[in-house]
């Protein structure tokens, strides 16, 4: 439509299924590209994408042209199927059901990219759960545990 301008920007948060560390460091980086395309593809572009053992942040300017939850289902079914195809994981890879969009303001861009980038670091001081918690708390989200990611403490591996 002629005259409709738009600037969002998307942090979303999901995990590998039962929180299993199976994002191996050898291929964390092919993930990541693989997603990217993902991403821009559907014309949002990528602002920082950090994989870890168990989970994953992906910062995004997002194209209000897609709902959020469309394109989280095609980047998690497109990158289930790739993991598979490429044969990367020794066990069965799947991501967990559900995610976090967090939407943040122009002023915080450099802030979160950072955050994203700097996942392995941040990860040596406190777990995905506490992390996880403190979003959604920060972000006033109504949650209800049983409905929050499955938490499994120690993930190690990398």
């Amino acid at each position: 439509m002629a005259n409709t301008y738009t600037q969002c920007y998307v942090h979303l948060v999901f995990a590998v299924k039962h929180r299993d560390a199976l994002i191996q460091k050898s291929w964390k980086d092919e993930l990541e590209k693989y997603i990217t395309g993902i991403v821009q593809n559907n014309k949002h572009k990528m602002l920082a994408i950090g994989a870890m053992p168990d989970h994953i942040h992906i910062f995004i300017g997002y194209n209000v042209n897609q709902l959020i939850p469309e394109l989280v289902e095609q980047i998690k079914t497109s990158s289930n199927a790739w993991i598979k195809e490429k044969g990367l994981s020794k066990f069965k890879f799947d991501w967990q059901r559900g995610y976090g969009a967090f939407t943040h303001a122009r002023s915080q861009l450099d802030t979160v990219i950072n955050y994203v980038l700097s996942q392995e670091e941040h990860h040596q001081k406190r777990p995905f759960r506490e992390e996880y918690l403190e979003m959604l708390r920060k972000n006033e989200i109504d949650f209800k545990d049983e409905y929050v990611f499955e938490f499994f403490e120690g993930v190690e591996g990398w």
